[in-house]
């Protein structure tokens, strides 16, 4: 979209990408361990984009902003479907794979 990205983003896309190799091949291989690997990604992905939105609204002090030289991480100006910004996409994709895999982990135990 032509927007470079901020340093939190970045990091959301660190945690994000392998996910989908990881959970890609578990699924292909019905491999319950590719749930455990994955879950400590997920959860990571939670915390760095629950921050990213707390920043992103102003819930954050200015003297623990993480950004540097670059695009700031408190000053999103891409929206999707009106006033939905981009972290808070990322937040609820890394919620809703937490709770899928626990779901999912807890279903596969027995």
């Amino acid at each position: 979209m032509g927007m470079p990205p901020c340093q939190l983003c970045w990091y959301q896309r660190i945690l994000m990408f392998p996910l989908a190799v990881i959970l890609g091949m578990a699924a292909f291989g019905n491999d319950r361990r590719g749930a455990i690997y994955a879950l400590p990604l997920a959860i990571g992905g939670v915390a760095v984009a629950g921050y990213h939105t707390a920043l992103v609204a102003g819930l954050v002090p200015q003297w623990w902003i993480p950004c540097g030289a670059g695009p700031s991480c408190s000053d999103q100006k891409l929206v999707i479907l009106g006033d939905i910004q981009i972290p808070w996409l990322s937040l609820l994709a890394f919620t809703a794979i937490v709770a899928f895999l626990i779901v999912y982990l807890r279903k596969t135990r027995r």
